[in-house]
């Protein structure tokens, strides 16, 4: 039997998210996050990855030197392009300094279910999640590649506030 799969909402522990470093070590969300705030920026697109960098980068900016603070860039891969796992994440690596390179997790598969968790409505844009530190959602958004500010302050309160 199948089970209905609904929009993940703040408050609900991020389900299993499943993948791969850039360095090949595999990554599993929210577990490998116990214990700090995390930020994570899911892409289902290539076009995606603009707001996914617009939003890591600004967020590594104010939080990437508190240590109980981290990040994910989390590319999520299906339909055909999982054939091309090698080339797509040689190219990722090409593409990411190596101090970087694990906080990027590959997701290979499962693409279908995540856009029904993540609420998928257009594939440019990012979709943002703040975990606390025990893996629960505590803010979610829908990002552009250019960080909406309003948002963005929402978001930094939000971490704020899970570090007190």
């Amino acid at each position: 039997m199948c089970a209905l799969l609904f929009a993940i909402e703040v408050g609900e522990r991020l389900p299993a998210m499943k993948g791969e470093f850039l360095t090949g070590r595999a990554a599993t969300l929210p577990g490998l996050a116990a214990g700090k705030v995390a930020f994570v920026a899911v892409g289902f697109s290539y076009q995606s990855r603009f707001a996914v960098e617009a939003w890591t980068n600004r967020f590594r900016a104010d939080f990437g030197r508190e240590a109980r603070v981290t990040f994910f860039e989390v590319p999520m891969i299906g339909g055909m392009a999982v054939m091309g796992k090698w080339f797509i994440d040689s190219g990722m690596r090409r593409g990411t300094p190596k101090e970087d390179q694990e906080h990027v997790i590959t997701v290979y598969g499962g693409v279908g279910d995540w856009k029904k968790r993540l609420g998928f409505g257009t594939a440019a844009a990012g979709y943002l999640l703040l975990l606390d530190a025990e893996g629960r959602v505590a803010w979610k958004f829908t990002g552009s590649a250019t960080v909406d500010e309003a948002s963005y302050r929402d978001l930094s309160s939000k971490v704020k506030g899970l570090l007190r």
